[in-house]
């Protein structure tokens, strides 16, 4: 039926009177239905496909558009503080190991002046080691002292400064077992390949044994020895070698036995099996040497004056920096230089026994000082009346000079074990002396089968 001139007067009339934006609407919503309408004929114009039921949802049109959201730069990762470790290096200082670190003077300072715990820092040796946490700002945050694989200190920051912590570990220990039969000297059988003892443990065992014999002088070929000692482990790496338990020593056909033994009150020294002390009153020799080059010698001639002069000591050719040991507890009476004697050291040792040490390079104590045995008290040089390095060493007991190779020997022991201490002490030692003899049997065993003699 078609409309009225009237009819399109008033529609028109009407279409003027709506508004624009009603409009505009309007003929969006048609040209999305008429889309619709062209994706999804009618029954009757496709006959051939089946007819689904729809439920159309038709967009909402927002007629005031939103402000466009303003850009933002991409969110970043704080950057985290990481360790920085140095090894400390001979020469090194707290100044100089804080430069490499990236940080500088004003907080080395605010470190060193926090607390007494951070100035002990200063003390630092070679071999240490220091690590760094430093956050992103370029502050100090913790440094942790490392001393050895079992022992450290953790400096941390606080309000009040920094404030350290001890730390310790405990290593795995496990027993081992080596012996040989020495060629040449104590130090290249417990060095070679086989063998394989580190420094620590060859110097163990040649203090232990020290007292009985003179390892520049009293080895010959053919001399050997056995020693049981701990292993120790961390994280399942060998980290070095712990204490001697027992050993034995076989010199000129002579066997010395030893065994590690701890007292009720913590102490720990070396006996025999018979429960006598390894230990006497004074060192064989006050320092590792190289040779003897010269005795103790009334009738020698001077090397220097070319005079008949006694000699009164004994003198150890050694490098220049050997340090030279005080060969029993005592106090320095004596620490200077003279023009003979060149920077000497002398120790009172009790009422009647006093030692000296000439020709020193350095002098570690002074007068008046206590001093425990094998205490480092000087170094040795070739001041004085000296042709080169070596340790002048004298033995003077009740005023007179003394042999000091001859007269050790005949001094008296440390004490005993107690008998009232005996039952503790077997009990102690006896599977420490049994474990050395089934180490040395098996050990005996394997060599017979691979016919190996160079150790026994």
């Amino acid at each position: 039926m078609e409309p009225t001139e009237n009819q399109r007067k008033d529609f028109s009339k009407a279409l003027r009177n709506f508004p624009r934006n009603h409009l505009l609407l309007a003929a969006g919503l048609g040209v999305c239905l008429g889309g619709l309408l062209a994706l999804f004929p009618s029954e009757n114009v496709t006959a051939k496909r089946h007819s689904v039921p729809l439920t159309l949802s038709l967009p909402t049109v927002e007629l005031t558009p939103l402000p466009a959201a303003p850009e933002t730069a991409p969110l970043q990762e704080a950057t985290p503080a990481e360790w920085k470790t140095l090894t400390v290096r001979s020469g090194d200082n707290l100044s100089l190991l804080f430069q490499r670190a990236g940080l500088d003077h004003a907080d080395v300072h605010e470190f060193i002046s926090s607390g007494k715990d951070a100035k002990a820092l200063t003390r630092l040796f070679p071999g240490h080691q220091l690590a760094f946490l430093i956050d992103e700002q370029g502050d100090l945050q913790q440094l942790r002292h490392v001393i050895n694989p079992l022992d450290s200190k953790l400096y941390h920051r606080t309000q009040d400064g920094f404030v350290a912590e001890d730390s310790s570990r405990e290593p795995d220990t496990h027993l081992a077992y080596r012996e040989a039969r020495i060629t040449s000297s104590l130090y290249m059988a417990a060095k070679s390949p086989d063998i394989g003892l580190d420094d620590a443990t060859v110097d163990q065992l040649a203090t232990i044994f020290g007292w009985d014999i003179d390892f520049g002088l009293d080895i010959r070929k053919g001399d050997s020895f056995k020693v049981l000692f701990e292993e120790q482990f961390l994280d399942g790496e060998k980290i070095g070698n712990g204490n001697i338990l027992a050993a034995e020593f076989t010199n000129q056909g002579r066997s010395v036995q030893a065994v590690r033994y701890e007292h009720e009150d913590g102490s720990i020294h070396y006996y025999t099996p018979e429960g006598k002390s390894m230990r006497k009153e004074f060192l064989q020799t006050p320092l590792n040497f190289r040779y003897i080059s010269s005795n103790f010698n009334p009738n020698r001639l001077h090397p220097i004056h070319k005079t008949v002069r006694p000699h009164r000591g004994t003198d150890y050719a050694a490098d220049r920096g050997t340090p030279v040991w005080s060969a029993g507890d005592g106090k320095v009476i004596e620490a200077g230089y003279s023009r003979a004697n060149g920077n000497y050291v002398f120790i009172q040792h009790g009422a009647d026994v006093v030692t000296r040490y000439l020709h020193l390079h350095n002098k570690h104590v002074k007068k008046g000082d206590r001093v425990r045995q094998k205490q480092v008290i000087g170094t040795v040089g070739s001041t004085g009346y000296a042709t080169g390095p070596h340790l002048h060493y004298e033995f003077l007991m009740n005023g007179v000079h003394r042999n000091p190779r001859t007269i050790i020997s005949k001094l008296p022991q440390a004490k005993s074990i107690a008998g009232a201490e005996m039952l503790r002490f077997s009990q102690q030692i006896s599977p420490l002396l049994a474990q050395l003899d089934e180490f040395h049997q098996a050990t005996q065993l394997a060599l017979a089968g691979s016919g190996d003699s160079n150790v026994q």
